[in-house]
């Protein structure tokens, strides 16, 4: 890479400005929220994103371009206030600013099997390991990284620009973010949005999250397609490949770890809040003639919240327990009906909850979603498999078999159910399973990769789904299940 001159033209603060690209030797300074901003000149072409500036105290701040340069040209810089002077600056050195430095920290991706990607320092410094797995969502990264199924996981997205509309507390999916690392081609840096209270670097800094931008996750997202998800390393702090390799191949594994009992909420807790004016356009309603509320308990496995607001929106009061709740103490709380959430990891990881499943089912109405699902699968007697790269994102087709009505759906998962017989086309009808509690039919299915997507029994008041109807982020055409269950344990008291 050449050397690179950055000449600050004009510094301004106060009033709203407007920050814009200006082919001539000055232009528009102003005020960015709380941000002073500045406008410069770049030559000798370079992506302009990634500046920083740091403090005497080493507190990291401001400073990140808001514009894409070619070869030449200017772009607006904000950070906080200091006087301009011409400065050269090379890849991997530090120069001085008035007193301060400026700089492009860098960072790198390692692999497993030995890829290495090299980017720009997002978020908090630090490392982190964990499975590297991409989401194909265009929006609702900040649902994905408060959903606690992405525990052990680094997340890749693949749309290349995040943090356009800023962060929302209200948008939080769960009391923090699991995903251990965050990757993104661009981490923008304007939130437009009158929502936002914080932009997502900030918000990864704060919550102490290790990321990359800049690397090129389209090359990324293929290797991954074609190599599969495995596990890998984000550092800011060592760029020795033998030794990034080394750590990447050295982190955990999630097959076989019980992940949902890291997740898990510590005890019981009522839940009474619905979506309110956020409820979907063609979401669901309590059945017209629903003469009383459901008492319904739900294991939490990595509950996502939205997940509480639909049941609550169809008629349910809902009491959440911890994934470790026993039968007996759920036969305490006299519930209508059980549900199991959503949670990270191997289904078989958690013992514990498919043998509990195995002595609730067809005591209660059971509705499953996600890792539920296959939690359900296994107490069935069905088996479980790793997906080679999973399903994550917010536009995945699945087929009702017994409708052939076609869902987008949003979907979150590394395992599936495992048929006896391998299914590589849609089947006239849905497949038929006789299990020790009766046949149990396959009811739907990916039509990506045809891999089971829901189960209902025939004799039983139990079904599942593999995928996300509260969405969140995602469509709501899976909507209607909620209703479903509310009907089914309305019929289980008739």
């Amino acid at each position: 890479m050449g050397r690179i001159v950055v000449s600050l033209v004009e510094w301004r603060s106060g009033g709203v400005g407007r920050l814009g690209r200006d082919n001539g030797a000055g232009g528009d300074g102003g005020h960015c929220g709380n941000r002073d901003c500045v406008v410069a000149s770049l030559c000798c072409g370079t992506p302009s994103a990634g500046f920083r500036v740091a403090r005497g105290d080493s507190e990291e701040g401001g400073f990140r371009s808001i514009i894409s340069c070619s070869d030449a040209g200017s772009m607006a810089l904000y950070g906080e206030s200091c006087t301009g002077y011409s400065i050269d600056w090379n890849q991997g050195e530090t120069v001085s600013l008035a007193g301060r430095s400026l700089s492009v920290k860098k960072a790198w991706l390692a692999l497993a099997d030995g890829k290495i990607f090299e980017g720009r320092a997002l978020g908090f410094e630090g490392e982190t390991v964990g499975e590297v797995v991409f989401n194909t969502a265009m929006t609702g990264y900040q649902e994905v990284l408060t959903d606690p199924s992405y525990k052990g996981q680094i997340i890749t997205m693949t749309s290349p620009h995040i943090g356009n509309y800023g962060m929302t507390p209200e948008d939080n999916e769960s009391r923090r973010i699991w995903a251990e690392g965050f990757i993104v081609k661009e981490a923008s840096s304007l939130a437009s949005n009158w929502r936002s209270r914080q932009l997502v670097q900030d918000y990864l800094h704060e919550a102490k999250i290790v990321g990359i931008e800049g690397l090129d996750t389209r090359a990324l997202t293929r290797h991954l397609r074609e190599q599969g998800s495995q596990q890998g390393l984000i550092t800011h702090v060592d760029g020795d490949p033998l030794r990034m390799v080394e750590k990447a191949q050295a982190a955990p594994s999630i097959i076989g770890r019980d992940l949902a009992g890291a997740v898990t909420c510590g005890r019981a807790y009522r839940w009474t809040e619905g979506s309110g004016k956020w409820e979907p356009l063609h979401g669901d309603k309590p059945p017209a003639h629903a003469a009383r509320r459901w008492h319904v308990v739900a294991y939490d496995f990595g509950m996502k919240l939205n997940i509480l607001r639909r049941l609550v929106d169809v008629g349910c009061d809902v009491t959440v327990v911890p994934a470790s709740t026993t039968v007996t103490q759920v036969e305490a709380l006299k519930p209508d009906g059980i549900f199991l959430s959503n949670g990270p990891g191997d289904p078989e990881g958690v013992p514990y909850a498919i043998e509990t499943m195995r002595q609730l089912v067809g005591r209660r109405p059971i509705f499953g979603i996600c890792l539920g699902h296959q939690i359900l699968g296994l107490a069935l007697g069905f088996k479980t498999y790793k997906l080679k790269f999973g399903h994550h994102g917010a536009n995945h087709p699945v087929m009702d078999l017994r409708t052939k009505r076609v869902e987008i759906t949003s979907q979150n998962h590394n395992f599936a159910v495992e048929a006896a017989c391998p299914i590589s086309a849609i089947p006239d009808r849905p497949p038929v399973v006789d299990t020790s509690f009766g046949q149990v039919v396959i009811t739907h299915l990916s039509l990506n990769d045809h891999s089971i997507e829901g189960l209902a029994c025939v004799d039983r008041p139990v079904f599942s789904v593999q995928y996300h109807p509260e969405a969140s982020p995602g469509p709501h055409d899976s909507a209607y299940l909620f209703t479903e269950f509310a009907k089914l344990m309305e019929k289980q008291h008739e």
